[in-house]
């Protein structure tokens, strides 16, 4: 028997769950209101309080922490490096509380397990966190030199539904090329070729489709236009691209259903939407089948607007020139962390070290 204790902390919230193996024995989200998290600074000095709450419910539940063998928790902004199963080291730690690759409360996640193996005398690890970064060297070129691009994205799902989706064809994530498509408030894309992520779209940044929230690729140069135009900030731009894109610059929602709703009452606007929708995620998709070289095993469509049978249908419907389309909703991240564990527990997989991926990856992108 192998446990592990999950701990994955979100904007107003810290979800938590106990595996015994691959079998889910406790799962929680803890909720946090906002007078609760205002009542801190920074992110760094919510801690305390999210342990403390992490405590007071393990402790309802009768867990013995100590009988636990690892605490995981979801990898946050900090040095890029390739896939897999992280030990929380002095390092990590460090890069995750100054904030100097970027404020996420997925940073917590490392810091907090760190403290409870500490604590244990156990192990704290991290697994596929968002900076993961398997591209290619070709990949990086942006055509503006200086200003390369960046691998950002859903990694932990996206190669978690991977795996599950290629069980239903009997092959292994390792020896296949997928392409999985995770619709959320953003949307990234990615190209898995052979258990490398070689190519994604960064929609954090605004590199591809257009999501709920997301504005997706525009022109650059009418980017810069509207700044000289309407003097906006940097901050006031930031939000316009990441929060008030997408869905919500055309139909002042960011809920699918709301726009399905539109369309069945008869709405063309919305139903014009909606098909751009589908037509910019398909041309992505399109995109990283080229990278594949037209070799591809899947596509797999995951996140929470796979829950939309209108969507899913459309999208199945123009893409399966490519290939056969799977559908997993929702997201695996509290089992994908447990796996990843349990793999390197198990002796399936190696465990890596933080510093030398990230220092292998930064000179091998020198070159």
């Amino acid at each position: 028997m192998v446990k592990t204790i999950i701990i994955n902390p979100g904007s107003t919230s810290t979800k938590i769950a106990m595996f015994d193996n691959t079998d889910c024995l406790l799962n929680k989200n803890i909720e946090h209101n906002n007078s609760e998290i205002l009542k801190f600074h920074t992110l760094i000095e919510q801690e305390p309080f999210r342990i403390k709450k992490i405590e007071e419910y393990l402790d309802s539940e009768g867990v013995d922490l100590n009988q636990i063998d690892a605490f995981v928790g979801r990898g946050g902004l900090m040095r890029p490096i390739p896939g897999g199963t992280y030990e929380v080291d002095t390092m990590m730690v460090d890069d995750l509380s100054s904030g100097k690759f970027g404020i996420h409360a997925s940073n917590l996640g490392g810091i907090i397990s760190d403290y409870f193996a500490k604590k244990f005398n156990k192990k704290a690890f991290i697994v596929d966190p968002v900076v993961v970064d398997e591209f290619e060297p070709v990949a990086y070129l942006s055509g503006f030199k200086g200003l390369e691009r960046r691998s950002v994205f859903h990694a932990l799902n996206q190669k978690a539904v991977a795996r599950e989706a290629l069980k239903k064809i009997n092959k292994k994530y390792p020896e296949s090329n997928v392409i999985v498509a995770h619709l959320g408030g953003g949307i990234s894309i990615g190209a898995h070729k052979q258990g490398r992520v070689v190519d994604v779209n960064n929609g954090l940044d605004g590199e591809g489709p257009f999501a709920p929230n997301r504005t997706g690729q525009v022109s650059v140069m009418s980017v810069v236009d509207y700044i000289f135009e309407h003097n906006v900030d940097r901050e006031t731009m930031r939000k316009k691209i990441t929060q008030t894109g997408g869905l919500v610059s055309y139909l002042q929602t960011n809920d699918l259903r709301d726009v399905e709703e539109k369309i069945d009452s008869g709405d063309k606007y919305a139903q014009l939407v909606f098909d751009s929708l589908v037509y910019q995620i398909s041309k992505e998709i399109a995109k990283q089948a080229s990278v594949l070289n037209g070799v591809v095993d899947l596509i797999v469509l995951t996140g929470g607007l796979a829950y939309s049978n209108l969507l899913v249908k459309a999208l199945s419907q123009k893409n399966k020139w490519i290939s056969n389309v799977v559908v997993i909703p929702g997201e695996m991240e509290m089992q994908a962390l447990n796996l990843g564990a349990q793999r390197v527990l198990t002796g399936t997989e190696d465990l890596k070290n933080y510093q030398k991926e990230s220092e292998a990856l930064a000179n091998a992108k020198r070159i």
